[in-house]
């Protein structure tokens, strides 16, 4: 069975935000996660759409170059997604009567994972 794995790292959102739309192309079908993606209004959605093309590409290049054989967009599934929380930046806003609040901007790590229909 082959499996093939993508991470994209750093993306300027949290991991609660990617994880909503992650829930939409969990267990779907390569083909059909991506056009879920494409019509999903987040704007997290382009990179997740950015790695599940990455995990596609890994894993063609993994069975044409270990295993040789030709293997189809059509016969992956996306057996398992997720996102990790990132390193946030810590800044400063500037407040009323001279005072400053803190901003936490969060980021994600998503990772996706692709594996072949049985």
């Amino acid at each position: 069975m082959l499996e093939a794995t993508s991470t994209n790292r750093y993306v300027r959102t949290s991991a609660q935000k990617a994880g909503l739309v992650l829930d939409l192309i969990r267990g779907k079908d390569a083909a059909d996660a991506l056009s879920i993606l494409r019509f999903t209004k987040k704007s997290v959605a382009r990179d997740i759409e950015k790695t599940l093309r990455s995990a596609i590409a890994n894993a063609v290049l993994v069975a044409d170059r270990n295993q040789k054989r030709r293997l189809d967009e059509e016969s992956l599934v996306v057996s398992g997604c997720y996102a990790n929380q990132g390193p946030s930046f810590k800044r400063v806003r500037p407040a009323p009567m001279g005072r400053a609040y803190r901003v936490i901007k969060r980021t994600a790590h998503i990772t996706v994972r692709v594996a072949e229909k049985e």
